[in-house]
């Protein structure tokens, strides 16, 4: 990306979307998404837009942060760094909450709402389903 001057690219073919942009110092930040049957294009069609379910219609007292892919769900940059959020974190709609790892890349999720984080609902280490939700929120 650097040789080439590229600070974005983005690829969308037969159910799959993989972005990955260049930040500043040359840092890499890439996400994958898959999308559900119901997206993929039928006979010729072109692919119907579908946003990953990262928030919900409020349930209860709060709403969902879901994960928009399969993987394996991680609390922290790294084992020896602190959690992103964790119960009472204030977060904004582009908060990194987590990291969802699918296919060997690393993909950072933005909590897309503002509030206070309620719960955490998935331990780190375990694999996610596309939808599966991973945070209870409060909006703000």
């Amino acid at each position: 990306m650097k040789r080439s001057d590229l600070t974005e690219l983005e690829i969308e073919k037969e159910g799959m979307r993989v972005k990955i942009s260049r930040g500043r110092a040359g840092q890499v930040n890439a996400t994958t998404n898959f999308l559900p049957p119901e997206a993929l294009p039928q006979g010729g069609q072109e692919p119907k837009q579908i946003s990953a379910p990262t928030s919900s219609a409020p349930a209860d007292d709060g709403v969902y942060i879901k994960s928009p892919m399969v993987g394996t769900f991680y609390r922290s940059p790294s084992p020896d760094s602190a959690v992103y959020v964790d119960a009472d974190s204030k977060v904004n709609e582009k908060t990194v909450v987590c990291i969802i790892e699918a296919m060997k890349v690393m993909n950072e999720i933005q909590a897309e709402v503002k509030g206070v984080v309620l719960e955490v609902l998935v331990e780190n280490g375990q694999p996610v389903e596309f939808g599966q939700p991973l945070f209870k929120i409060k909006p703000s």
